[in-house]
């Protein structure tokens, strides 16, 4: 005896590990509606930064990804399925090469700052 039968969905089962998932259509929507606002958001965002406080904000960011890597290794420490570990390894990985690569383009930009003795 549903109020609203109209809006009842029925859930799907997701196989995780040894555990079931159910998962409600209404969930995927919702999620995949914060997916595409949140890629727009930051696509707008990025866009309205002028050049010059672009680098600093990178440098910024780069602190943020310190912290994406520390979610890899609890995701590919977690053991829970082999492709979660695979995929842990993979952000692990990926996070390696955004911090390094954060911390090369930083020092880059720090380094023309510097004055040039004799001259």
């Amino acid at each position: 005896s549903r109020i609203c039968n109209w809006f009842y969905v029925k859930e799907t089962v997701l196989p995780t590990s040894n555990h079931s998932h159910k998962v409600k259509p209404v969930e995927v929507v919702f999620l995949t509606f914060i997916l595409v606002l949140s890629i727009f958001l930051g696509f707008e965002l990025i866009s309205k930064v002028p050049a010059t406080l672009h680098t600093p904000l990178m440098s910024g960011a780069n602190a943020i990804s310190g912290i994406t890597l520390a979610g890899a290794f609890l995701s590919a420490g977690a053991g829970m399925t082999t492709m979660g570990s695979l995929l842990g390894t993979a952000a692990v990985a990926f996070a390696t090469i955004n911090v390094i690569g954060g911390y090369m383009v930083t020092d880059r930009m720090l380094s023309m700052f510097k004055s040039k003795k004799g001259s």
